[in-house]
């Protein structure tokens, strides 16, 4: 009777186990290849980014499309949901597409 006690808490442990593994890699994101446009990317494209869910990305397609777009990155935290500390995770990942990289590459 004990060694079938054993062997059920065994297997029982080991499914927990595996079970509690795949959510974690199920629930992990995976990241944007390159830079995600913040001017053209579709609200699945944004919620790929760190700390972005469907919410988030839902309110930056609105804030982009009632501002006509967005001038710089900086401008991201405008967005109810974007403070400074998601910015700065966002940052790394973001641009507002190749002509403000070009004028701001001109200028220095």
């Amino acid at each position: 009777m004990n060694l079938k006690r054993i062997v059920a808490l065994g297997l029982a442990l080991a499914l927990s186990f595996l079970a509690s593994s795949g959510i974690a890699v199920a629930a992990a994101k995976q990241m944007p290849a390159g830079k995600v446009n913040i001017n053209t990317a579709t609200a699945q494209q944004l919620s790929d980014l760190p700390g972005v869910g469907a919410k988030l990305a839902a309110r930056i397609v609105e804030y982009r499309q009632k501002a006509g777009g967005f001038k710089t990155a900086q401008e991201l935290m405008n967005v109810q949901g974007v403070g400074e500390k998601n910015f700065a995770r966002l940052q790394p990942h973001l641009t507002v597409g190749s002509d403000a990289v070009a004028k701001a590459a001109s200028t220095k």
